[in-house]
Formats: structure tokens, C-alpha cells, sequence
């Protein structure tokens, strides 16, 4: 269901929509996609004016955020494809991640360590790639729309999560090991990663 709240900004009143998920999970979470939409992750039993609260507390992240959001949707290239022609193109590019990924994981995985159980592509809408505790690791198929360097960085990130599920230090220097300009390839995902669309 979705919601509404209003944030003052610099002299104006803006009004977000937002959506909360409610789930077996134990701590409270916002995020934002690269539509703009407002997601509030909560646990099951989480009152109304808890969601709230934690808004107001955010709301120099969240409507900063949505903001820069607003302005990257608006200068985003307009597409001259039909809808058929982007479902077509669309296939083809889900078909080219499902060949190509795996081969680039199995590629570095020598180097990086750790056991995965299975690889899946999605159309995920906040992240590129994500490896759950299980051992399932999980790629954009928007990917292939970047450059192969920066799609190899997000492989070697998420392989790297296999032996550190956090984003410590030892995290980030496994991640160094192996892809030495990491940094140089997330500046590039957030600065273009909302111009990966057809």
C-alpha cells in the first residue's frame, strides 16, 4: 500500500510517496530506487508512527536522494524504441547475461574463494548483484549494458561477499586484491548506472 509523507526542503513542502513491506525481519530499513520510489522495510508488528518517526529522522538523506533522483530520471536519454522492440531487445540481453555472467564468476571465482550454490539474473530495481546467505548469488542483467569492467567489478564483489558477508575492511581489501580499481568502478555505477536502461 502506498503512502504519502510531506518534507520541507529549503522553503518548499515536497510530497514522497512511499511503500512499507513488513516482514519477519528485526530492524527497520529505507531505501530509495533509481524510479524514485521509497521503500520502508519493517518487521510485522511496527506502528505507523515508528515508520514515521524514523522518516523525519532521515529526511535530509531521503528527500536529498530523491531529489538527485528526480534529476537523473529527467535527463536520462529518451528511448525511440517501441515496447515490442525494447521486450525483444530486453530477451536478448537476459539471454546474453545468463551465458556470459556465469562464465565471468566461474573466471574469478579461482581467485576469490568460497562456495556458491547457484546464480540467478534479475531485474532487481535498487541493486546490481547481491549473494545471500545461502550461497545464491544474484546479478542485474542490466549489466551487460555496462562497460565489461564494471560489470566484472560487481562479479568480484558479490564473490567476495562469499567469504565476508559485510562490507569490513577485509571486505574491501579481498575486493582490492583481485580488482584493484573498485573504486573507480562504483564512482562509474553511481554516476551512470541510471543511463542502463533501453
Amino acid at each position: 500500500m502506498q503512502h504519502t509523507i510531506t518534507i520541507p526542503h529549503n522553503g518548499t513542502e515536497y510530497s514522497l510517496p512511499y511503500t512499507v513491506i513488513r516482514s519477519k525481519r528485526k530492524t527497520m530499513s529505507i531505501s530509495i530506487d533509481r524510479e524514485g520510489e521509497i521503500v520502508f522495510r519493517v518487521p510485522l508488528r511496527t506502528a505507523e508512527r515508528e515508520i514515521l518517526r524514523m522518516a523525519e529522522e532521515k529526511s535530509p538523506w531521503l528527500i536529498t536522494h530523491y531529489l538527485e533522483i528526480c534529476a537523473k530520471k529527467e535527463n536520462r536519454p529518451v528511448s525511440s524504441l517501441s515496447a515490442i522492440q525494447r521486450d525483444a531487445l530486453e530477451k536478448r540481453y537476459k539471454e546474453a547475461a545468463r551465458s556470459y555472467i556465469p562464465k565471468r564468476v566461474a573466471y574469478f571465482h579461482a581467485m576469490t574463494g568460497g562456495v556458491y550454490e547457484r546464480i540467478t539474473i534479475r531485474d532487481q530495481k535498487t541493486r546490481w548483484g547481491s549473494c545471500s546467505n545461502k550461497g545464491t548469488l544474484s546479478f542485474n542483467w542490466r549489466l551487460m549494458l555496462a562497460p565489461p569492467a564494471v560489470l566484472d567489478y560487481v562479479v568480484v564483489h558479490e564473490l567476495c561477499h562469499l567469504t565476508h558477508m559485510d562490507h569490513s575492511p577485509a571486505f574491501w581489501q579481498a575486493v582490492a586484491n583481485v580488482c584493484p580499481d573498485y573504486r573507480e568502478k562504483r564512482r562509474w555505477l553511481k554516476e551512470h548506472g541510471d543511463e542502463l536502461i533501453l
